[in-house]
């Protein structure tokens, strides 16, 4: 997932912010990482570079 993206994702439920923290990136793009909605407190994990928004319940 390239940083840019972050101003134009959000929550799939709530439609809130994401907080982005990286685990590992290169310098074109987050590799792996938590995008977190802290309204709905729910984590959505990157990996292998690509977000999973699928929505879920808070707790999964």
């Amino acid at each position: 997932m390239k940083r840019s993206l972050l101003p134009i994702l959000c929550c799939p439920v709530c439609k809130g912010d994401l907080v982005l923290a990286v685990t590992e990136e290169d310098e074109i793009e987050i590799i792996t990482g938590i995008l977190s909605c802290p309204a709905c407190e729910v984590d959505y994990p990157i990996e292998d570079g690509i977000p999973d928004l699928l929505p879920r319940n808070p707790g999964q």
